[in-house]
């Protein structure tokens, strides 16, 4: 009778946790993302919803004819970038050059390139 009396109790115990349990959970979310960022995650969620969707210049850019009188300006905030040009359209191959501040440079196809000052984010 003890035993059996102990079964119940326990059961009716787990049951009872359970449920209540059940009864008082809430739904826990977390905050806008911007409230929570700091330093340069911060800087870049701001500058996303100004609109500028690459803030750190990393997207492909277009050349254009990229002569010694108009080079293609390539945005930095050093004093020196790494540049990759690929030379034809179907190439496979990518041509790596160092851009300095103040003197453009030319590709091995022809094309010119010129490193313009940009605000860092």
């Amino acid at each position: 009778m003890a035993t059996l009396c102990g079964r119940i109790l326990a059961t009716s115990a787990k049951k009872h946790v359970l449920s209540t349990s059940y009864r008082f959970a809430t739904k826990v979310s977390m905050g806008d993302p911007i409230e929570h960022a700091t330093g340069l995650e911060k800087r870049e969620l701001l500058a996303k919803i100004a609109g500028n969707d690459n803030p750190f210049d990393i997207k492909v850019i277009k050349r254009c004819a990229g002569t010694k009188d108009t080079p293609n300006e390539i945005p930095s905030a050093f004093d020196s970038r790494l540049v990759g040009c690929v030379c034809e359209e179907d190439s496979t191959h990518i041509t790596w050059m160092w851009l300095h501040k103040g003197e453009a440079r030319r590709c091995e196809c022809g094309h010119w390139f010129n490193l313009v000052y940009k605000a860092p984010v």
